[in-house]
């Protein structure tokens, strides 16, 4: 399994609530397939710095989460099918390794 950034960009014209029923069931897809949702983090309503399908704002919610590539396929699917996710993005996270020390040696 490897970590994952995800972050939505909801319709500005949706209530809290709705939002939050709108991210409680893309965390269900999550964790109903093997996954395991690890941060949410909800940024807000926010400029679009272009219009999408005419908004110029939109709620953006981003989720970390670990998972297989079949929790990917749900969640694309999940963020294309539904009508209030404007945009959505997924990348996944590189977790640095520890830098290896260098040891000079003297000739």
């Amino acid at each position: 399994m490897a970590i994952y950034e995800s972050v939505l960009i909801v319709k500005p014209q949706l209530s809290d609530t709705e939002i939050n029923e709108l991210v409680e069931k893309t965390k269900k897809i999550i964790s109903g397939d093997g996954g395991e949702v690890l941060a949410e983090d909800r940024w807000g309503r926010r400029k679009l710095s272009t219009p999408i399908k005419a908004n110029r704002e939109g709620n953006y919610v981003q989720l970390k989460f670990n998972g297989s590539p079949s929790v990917l396929n749900k969640l694309d699917h999940h963020c294309r099918v539904t009508d209030a996710i404007m945009r959505s993005m997924t990348l996944r996270v590189e977790i640095p390794k520890e830098k290896k020390k260098k040891v000079k040696v003297k000739a």
